[in-house]
């Protein structure tokens, strides 16, 4: 049986809001990945874009993990401590804004559209045969079409005693089926404690959080190539039209829509 090997861990400094003055846009260009990566917590002196070209990777802020994606990005103000994980295979790719010259889009971290304009605008600005003002237009124009989206790919987590087997199952195997009725019999408590406690922590009903974990996995295999009909047993769902009522619940969009949304099409799973 093959072991798979672990992840590389890649450290960075934890760097003040402004400490480190850049230009008005950054753009890091891209990195392709080829072994799973974990961030340790780090910060940035700017604030932070980030987007993949393809695959999905996620960053944790907090007690919060937000899933990124060719078409949802990830907006994380300057200072903001946060961590992550990029699995193997993902294009992974970040601008950089700098505090004093930028408009701040949130005080907190937001999802962001990757719309196929601001894809376009912020490659622009990689070109090296851009003139000042042609530079300073693009720069603008990047900042006009910027803005949060109205879908975001966010889970809550808690380390509390009563739900931190429950969030580590499910995270670990989505298609987990043990019910709420069961997990209260195995940590010896009423369902309706484990409800009120799931409430208080993550803002979320236990079968909403159960959902918005799987179309988090759903969404890092759509990024594969994998089929619907795949990614809905995986996921533990026993059809794909549950799968699709479910992930529509969650994103606002049926997988078709996700998918679509994504600037090409995916390398398909090996």
């Amino acid at each position: 049986m093959t072991v798979a090997a672990a992840p590389v861990e890649r450290r960075l400094p934890r760097l003040a809001a402004g400490s480190v003055e850049v230009p008005y846009v950054m753009i890091s260009g891209q990195e392709a990945i080829t072994q799973d990566t974990v961030w340790a917590e780090h910060s940035h002196p700017t604030h932070e874009l980030l987007w993949n070209e393809y695959g999905a990777s996620t960053a944790t802020i907090d007690s919060r993990v937000w899933t990124i994606t060719p078409s949802i990005g990830l907006w994380i103000p300057a200072g903001e401590v946060h961590s992550g994980f990029t699995p193997a295979g993902i294009l992974h790719r970040a601008a950089q804004f700098s505090p004093a010259r930028s408009p701040l889009l949130a005080t907190g971290p937001v999802a962001v559209a990757i719309t196929p304009l601001l894809r376009l605008l912020l490659d622009r600005l990689i070109t090296a045969d851009l003139t000042d003002h042609s530079r300073d237009v693009t720069i603008a124009m990047v900042m006009d079409v910027l803005a949060p989206s109205d879908q975001q790919l966010l889970l809550p987590i808690s380390e509390h005693p009563l739900l931190a087997d429950i969030i580590d199952s499910v995270r670990r195997d989505p298609a987990d089926p043990t019910s709420l009725e069961q997990w209260a019999r195995r940590q010896g408590v009423a369902a309706r404690t484990i409800t009120r406690t799931f409430e208080a922590e993550t803002g979320m009903t236990f079968r909403s959080w159960v959902a918005t974990a799987r179309a988090h996995h759903a969404v890092a295999m759509m990024a594969l190539g994998l089929s619907f009909e795949e990614i809905a047993e995986r996921v533990g769902f026993r059809s794909t039209s549950a799968f699709t009522t479910a992930f529509r619940r969650t994103t606002g969009l049926t997988p078709g829509q996700f998918r679509r949304s994504a600037p090409a099409d995916p390398p398909r799973a090996p």
